[in-house]
């Protein structure tokens, strides 16, 4: 490898991850359609020939900055480590994981919200994400199965039923806001609710689960 190769791997890596987090601001702020790629190319310092360069366009950069959106949240569940845990437990664990995650990544249920509103057209061209499926319901579906051979879960419900749900619940609370709040004049993201919505969707869950 040449002089300084390294280095300038190293260099390119960095900026290729800068540029990231600059889009996905910018995409989670002003949608897919008001975020510029001059104005990101300004905030990195760098230009939009360089964007260019790494993403191709701004479509190709959109992608991306989904795909490494989607990845943080597959590897936190993929990792979540639970299979020593009593079923109901598991669930309640991975409930919580999914209500930390979102209500701390804001710009996540925002970028969600935003490729939704485009029909998920950048989503449908990513094989990365189309991958990334299963991973997600690899966790909760040997909860499931272990539940259901203990007698304890019902056996209606399988994994993209239970993975809905906890979306549901923790997405609603972040996207929905400040609607939310206007109407009825409740911030969900109080501190005050936090740990009530959080026991909240771990019960909800376990207590479907449990019935007859």
């Amino acid at each position: 490898m040449a002089k300084g190769g390294p280095e300038r791997i190293r260099d390119a890596d960095r900026t290729r991850a800068d540029i990231l987090d600059m889009a996905a601001r910018e995409f989670a702020e002003k949608g897919f359609d008001g975020a510029r790629v001059d104005e990101i190319a300004a905030k990195t310092r760098t230009t939009k020939r360089m964007i260019y360069y790494y993403f191709t366009n701004k479509d190709q950069l959109f992608v991306e900055v989904l795909e490494r959106a989607y990845t943080v949240i597959r590897s936190l569940e993929q990792n979540l480590d639970v299979d020593h845990l009593d079923p109901a437990e598991a669930i309640r664990r991975l409930a919580g994981l999914t209500f930390d995650h979102h209500e701390s990544h804001p710009d996540f249920v925002r970028l969600v919200s935003i490729e939704n509103i485009h029909r998920a057209e950048h989503i449908a061209r990513s094989n990365a994400l189309s991958n990334l499926a299963n991973p997600a319901l690899d966790v909760l579906t040997r909860i499931l199965a272990r539940g259901r051979e203990t007698g304890q879960f019902r056996d209606d419900v399988d994994a993209l039923d239970v993975h809905m749900a906890i979306s549901a619940f923790c997405v609603f609370r972040t996207a929905n806001r400040y609607t939310f709040n206007a109407i009825f004049d409740r911030d969900m993201l109080d501190p005050a609710h936090r740990d009530h919505h959080r026991r909240m969707v771990a019960d909800m869950l376990v207590s479907y689960l449990t019935s007859r």
